[in-house]
C-alpha cells in the first residue's frame, strides 16, 4: 500500500486536481492513501480572518475548482456555513484554539473536492477529516504533536480498506474533541504519519520541484536534484530551511524504515528524490540550507563556572515557555543558542534575567553544510570558513561537535544568501 501526499500547489486549480487524479490512478497502486494540503494560499487566507479580510473572498476560489471539475455547485455549502460561525469566534475569543479550527476548513475543503472528482471518474473513493480516522494529538494548538496511541487508531480506521481513503493533512483532534494543527506544512508529517502506521511500502511527497534540491533554487538556480539522500540528511535539511518537506516527516518513516518519495506533479515522469535510510554516497555534501528568521541567545553567568546543574536550569526555563531550542555553543561561563522566532522570548528573557546576563540579537540565520560521512574530512571546517571569509561575512557562532553529517553556523540574516551561494558554487 502506498501513501501519496499533495501539497497545495499540486491541488491550485482544476488541472491540478485532474493531474492528481491521473497520479494516483496510474501510480498508487490498490486502495492507496491520499493526503491533501488546502489549496494553494489557502491557509494564508484563513489565518489572515483572524482580523482581517472575508471568508466570501475564499469560497469563489474552491467554487471556481469545483465548477470547472463539473461538480455539485453546493459541494461545500455546508463546510462555508461551519467556516462563518468558526471566523466569528475567532475574531471574538483571538485564541490559538480558535484560530486552528479556521485554518481547519482548507484542508476539508480540498479532500471533498478530490473525493467528488475521483467518484465522478468512476473511482471508490471517500474523504476523511484526520481527525475523525486517528489522528489524535496534544493541546500545543499551532503545532501539536501525535499522541503515542494514533497509530494504533489510525490503522484501526484504514487499514485494508477496499476505497480510496483521502485524508486530511496538517490537522488533528486533542482526546477531548478540540481541533489541533500539526504546524505549518504539517501535511507531510500527517503523511509520514499515516504511512508508518499502515506498514506502507513507500511515502510519496508530491510538490512543485524535481525532489529534494541542493539548495533554494531561488538563491542558486543551478540547484540540482538530490537522486538519493539519508534520512538523517534529508532531516538535517529540512531542519535548516529546505521547504520541499517538514522537519518532522522524516522520524516517522525513519522508524518504520519505509522509504519516502518526493516527486514532481508538474513533471511526474522525473524520478524525483528518494530518501532511504542509508546513503547511497558518504562523504559527499548532498546540500547547504539556510533558515532565516532565527534569533541568538547569548547568555552569560560567572555563577555558571564548575556549577553543577546550570544549564539544567537555563534549559528548563525554555522548556517552560515550550520554545525549542536549535544550535548550541558553550563555554566556560557562557552559553549561544538560537530559537526559530522570537515570539515568547520577552517572558523567556525575563525569567533567564534571574541567573545571568542575556542578549538576544535577532534577525538572523543559520547556515548548513550537510552531507553524511563529510565530517570525517578533517579538512572540511577550514575550507568553509576559508570561503565565508572571502565574502566578508562575519560568522556569529559555530556548531561543529553535534552532528556527524553537518556543519552549521549562524550569520546577519542579510548574508545567508551570500554565503549559500559561495559554498554551493564551491562544494557541490
Amino acid at each position: 500500500m502506498l501513501v501519496l501526499k499533495f501539497g497545495g500547489t499540486s491541488l491550485a486549480n482544476a488541472e491540478r486536481v485532474r493531474n492528481a487524479h491521473q497520479i494516483v490512478k496510474q501510480r498508487g497502486g490498490k486502495n492507496p492513501v491520499v493526503v491533501c494540503s488546502a489549496v494553494s494560499g489557502i491557509t494564508n487566507k484563513l489565518i489572515a480572518l483572524s482580523s482581517e479580510g472575508s471568508v466570501e473572498e475564499i469560497i469563489p476560489i474552491h467554487d471556481k475548482i469545483i465548477s470547472e471539475l463539473g461538480l455539485p455547485v453546493g459541494l461545500l455549502l455546508p463546510l462555508y456555513q461551519e467556516l462563518r460561525a468558526a471566523v466569528e469566534r475567532l475574531r471574538k475569543e483571538q485564541s490559538k484554539e480558535s484560530l486552528d479550527v479556521v485554518q481547519s476548513f482548507g484542508e476539508r475543503f480540498s479532500v471533498r473536492i478530490m473525493e467528488a472528482y475521483f467518484k465522478s471518474q468512476g473511482e471508490q473513493a471517500k474523504a476523511y477529516d484526520a481527525f475523525d480516522v486517528g489522528m489524535l494529538t496534544d493541546d500545543r494548538f499551532g503545532a501539536a504533536n501525535p499522541l503515542k496511541e494514533h497509530a494504533d487508531q489510525i490503522k484501526k480506521h484504514l487499514n485494508r480498506l477496499d476505497h480510496i481513503a483521502i485524508v486530511t493533512g496538517y490537522i488533528g483532534k486533542t482526546k477531548d474533541g478540540r481541533v489541533t494543527t500539526l504546524s505549518r506544512g504539517g501535511s507531510d508529517f500527517t503523511a509520514s504519519l499515516i504511512g508508518a502506521a499502515l506498514d506502507a511500502e513507500e511515502i510519496q511527497i508530491w510538490t512543485d520541484v524535481n525532489g529534494m534540491l541542493s539548495t533554494d533554487p531561488k538563491v542558486v538556480p543551478s540547484a540540482k536534484t538530490i537522486d538519493s539522500i539519508s534520512f538523517q540528511e534529508a532531516a538535517e535539511l529540512a531542519t535548516f530551511g529546505a521547504k520541499v518537506m517538514h522537519p518532522k516527516s522524516i522520524q516517522p518513516a525513519l522508524d518504520k524504515n519505509i522509504p519516502v518519495r518526493v516527486l514532481n506533479t508538474y513533471n511526474p515522469s522525473n524520478t524525483g528524490t528518494i530518501i532511504v535510510a542509508e546513503s547511497r554516497e558518504k562523504g559527499r555534501i548532498k546540500g547547504i540550507a539556510a533558515r532565516k528568521g532565527v534569533t541568538l541567545v547569548n547568555v552569560r553567568s560567572t555563577r555558571m563556572l564548575e556549577a553543577d546543574g546550570y544549564l539544567a536550569r537555563l534549559f528548563d526555563i525554555f522548556a517552560r515557555h515550550r520554545k525549542s531550542v536549535d544550535l548550541i555553543a558553550t563555554s566556560e561561563v557562557s552559553v549561544s543558542l538560537t530559537v526559530d522566532s522570537d515570539e515568547g522570548l520577552d517572558r523567556i528573557i525575563k525569567d533567564l534575567n534571574h541567573i545571568a546576563n542575556v542578549r538576544a540579537e535577532r534577525n538572523k540565520a543559520i547556515v548548513c553544510v550537510v552531507g553524511e560521512g563529510i565530517r570525517e574530512d578533517v579538512t572540511l571546517p577550514g575550507k568553509v570558513f576559508s570561503l565565508i571569509s572571502t565574502k566578508g561575512i562575519p560568522v556569529d557562532m559555530i556548531s561543529v561537535g553535534a552532528s556527524l553529517i553537518n556543519v552549521s553556523f549562524v550569520v546577519d540574516e542579510a548574508e545567508a544568501d551570500a554565503a549559500v551561494r559561495v559554498l554551493h558554487e564551491a562544494l557541490i
